[in-house]
């Protein structure tokens, strides 16, 4: 009511009724002050309606199909926990439990084998203020700050940098570099990504009656030729241009509906200058869509289909222009024929996609001929699917996709089904686009990337930008998230080795390690334990430390990384028990150094340790083993194996 009654001075309300099965049954009432236009099937304006002979129109969206692109742009993306949180809560969960178990069997028996006087009530709480500080609790904290390094890495990341534009790649989501080294398949647009996007005219086709120059002009009447070129294909036609300039200067543009992919043609509409009433349109797009509004499309048909299929065969394209005549029936008018080269790079990329075990799947709206002679130039294989197969397939979308390698005469709304179909099947999946009506598929796959020139709405919904074309890009990027992948995963793995440590000695010397008997000192504790504060340090001291790991020398793996969360806590473990292990023993050496043949007295000479220096040096110790774990839990061998990262082995 607000924005109307600033355009004409009354507020304006609509009454419309519930959405019914039939366009022809909607009902509305708009009123507009002391006017009241009633809504029905003759006056609503559907989807793709030109604005005529008015300066503005105000349109109110209330009901949207559930596949309609609006409907599809304006929900939420789904919502994508990363697989890491999933296991990262499991793991918190589980060492709460086993710190409440410890803490119960902790209570329990000294209650029942130590007579301090105190209650079991007092014993539990006593139990959770030692050990609680040696739950991760801040593995969350620590999480997400490497994170947003490793996002900044991907920003600033000089083999995703476009030195033409001066920008980086753009992260959108601190969960990118985890889903990324985990994609099984990635689906590149044809145009642009895996070619040059650079048209090169090859040759003129002219039909009934047609020359060739008189379908180079109509193709120029069919862009805006006053103006700059807005795409690969104008930039081709302006290319020729010179010869049709003379000819262009006797026409004036009307109107002009750019292309859309769901239509695939672009419309004009002109009149020679001074002969208004002598308006035509002029149309080019696709070369079967084209054929199929002329007024003797079935006469042409077969001619027009076996000169693209023959084309097509060689990996050229063709662009079908018409145009109406004085009784406004459109004509064929001929078509051109254009290639558009691969990118130099994009077949080594491809090779180096396969070898990182990611598939690499060519979505195209072009001919099915076309995708496969690009798809055999490429090394990608042969087998393509058509838009007929994809609507079609139903359930078996999934199945099929995964066995093909590439889609042609694709719309905009078959790369959400693809997308869809595979997730289904639990691939994870990664989907290119640059146009709006790519952002529902951009939202739903995994990682969705909007690439060079990508429009607003596809930036908004991906999960990371990129600023230079072609697909190596995409693969640099997926084998930067394969190295991040084992620096997080090195992480979880130190850190419950870390805390298993920690949290089964305690346990252990708390129930079964006397201080005072073994000393014989009456002032010594009852039992076993480091201060509050030293147990904290010692956390806060490895959590700086990991932080480090982000910059830790890996190598990625060859396949899509997965999360195998009992390997995990197995490796975690083994290596938080050879550190207990060794903590244990090392604190019964120092507990007997006041035997005369102890091992400190005989190498070292120091008898008598004090309570004090006991508690000093297996503080040392303990934190000692935990910087030191970190150089095993970061390699699958022995730990020189490979060399740690400069930062990483200062910080340890």
């Amino acid at each position: 009511a607000r924005v109307t009654k600033k355009m004409v001075g009354e507020p304006s309300f609509l009454q419309l009724a519930k959405p019914e099965p039939s366009l022809s049954e909607v009902r509305a009432k708009l009123t507009m002050g002391a006017e009241e236009c009633s809504g029905g099937e003759t006056n609503f304006l559907p989807r793709g309606c030109v604005l005529r002979n008015t300066a503005w129109i105000v349109g109110i969206v209330a009901y949207a199909g559930d596949e309609t692109k609006t409907k599809l742009n304006v929900l939420k993306g789904r919502n994508k926990f990363s697989n890491m949180q999933r296991y990262l809560n499991y793991c918190i969960q589980g060492l709460l439990v086993f710190l409440a178990v410890v803490t119960l069997i902790c209570a329990t028996l000294g209650t029942l084998l130590k007579s301090d006087g105190d209650s079991w009530p007092t014993k539990f709480f006593k139990y959770i203020v030692t050990f609680y500080h040696v739950v991760p609790v801040s593995l969350y904290v620590v999480f997400e700050m490497m994170k947003l390094l490793l996002g900044w890495q991907v920003n600033t990341d000089q083999q995703m940098f476009d030195a033409e534009s001066g920008k980086g790649a753009v992260a959108r989501t601190a969960d990118l570099m985890e889903e990324l080294g985990q994609v099984n398949f990635v689906f590149s647009d044809k145009t642009g990504t895996l070619t040059l996007n650079k048209m090169t005219l090859q040759e003129r086709k002219p039909m009934t009656g047609s020359t060739e120059k008189t379908l180079l002009l109509y193709a120029m009447l069919g862009t805006q030729w006053t103006e700059t070129a807005k795409d690969a294909i104008d930039t081709m036609l302006f290319a020729a241009r010179s010869e049709v300039d003379k000819d262009l200067e006797g026409y004036e543009a009307v109107d002009y509906v750019p292309f859309d992919p769901s239509v695939k043609r672009t419309e004009s509409t002109v009149h020679p200058k001074g002969k208004p009433n002598q308006t035509f349109k002029v149309t080019k797009g696709a070369p079967n869509v084209i054929c199929d509004l002329a007024h003797n499309a079935n006469e042409i048909r077969g001619k027009v289909e076996e000169l693209v299929d023959n084309y097509a065969g060689r990996g050229i394209r063709c662009l079908g222009i018409a145009y109406t005549d004085s009784s406004n029936q459109w004509n064929f008018c001929g078509m051109l024929t254009f290639v558009d080269p691969p990118r130099p790079d994009t077949k080594e990329v491809i090779r180096k996609a396969m070898e990182l075990g990611v598939g690499v799947k060519m979505i195209t709206g072009d001919h099915v001929a076309i995708a496969k002679e690009t798809c055999r130039m490429l090394d990608l294989g042969t087998t393509v699917l058509s838009n007929k197969d994809i609507e079609t397939a139903g359930h078996r979308l999934g199945d099929l996709a995964e066995g093909c390698d590439g889609f042609a005469g694709v719309f905009p709304e078959h790369k959400f089904d693809i997308v869809n179909a595979l997730r289904g099947n639990g691939w994870l999946c990664g989907m290119t686009g640059d146009g709006v009506n790519d952002a529902p598929a951009l939202k739903r796959a995994d990682i969705g990337i909007a690439v060079e020139g990508a429009t607003d709405a596809a930036r908004a919904a991906a999960d990371i930008v990129l600023v230079s074309p072609g697909l190596s890009v995409i693969i640099e990027a997926i084998d930067l998230a394969r190295q991040i992948f084992q620096r997080m995963k090195n992480y979880i793995t130190y850190r419950i080795a870390c805390t298993l440590q920690l949290l089964i000695f305690f346990f252990l010397t708390v129930l079964f390690v006397a201080p005072r008997q073994i000393m014989d000192d009456p002032s010594v504790p009852q039992y076993f334990a480091l201060p509050v504060m030293a147990m904290v340090l010692i956390t806060i001291l490895n959590d700086g430390t990991i932080i480090s790991i982000a910059y830790d020398h890996v190598v990625p793996g060859s396949y899509p990384e997965k999360w195998n969360l009992p390997t995990v806590i197995a490796v975690a473990i083994c290596l938080g028990a050879v550190a207990c292990a060794s903590s244990i023993l090392m604190l019964y050496l120092c507990l007997f150094s006041h035997e005369g043949d102890s091992l400190f007295n005989k190498w070292f000479g120091a008898h008598d340790l004090t309570y004090l220096q006991i508690r000093c040096i297996i503080y040392l110790k303990v934190s000692i083993s935990d910087f030191l774990t970190v150089f095993s839990a970061r390699t699958q061998g022995p730990f020189f194996e490979r060399r740690p990262g400069g930062l990483l082995f200062s910080a340890a």
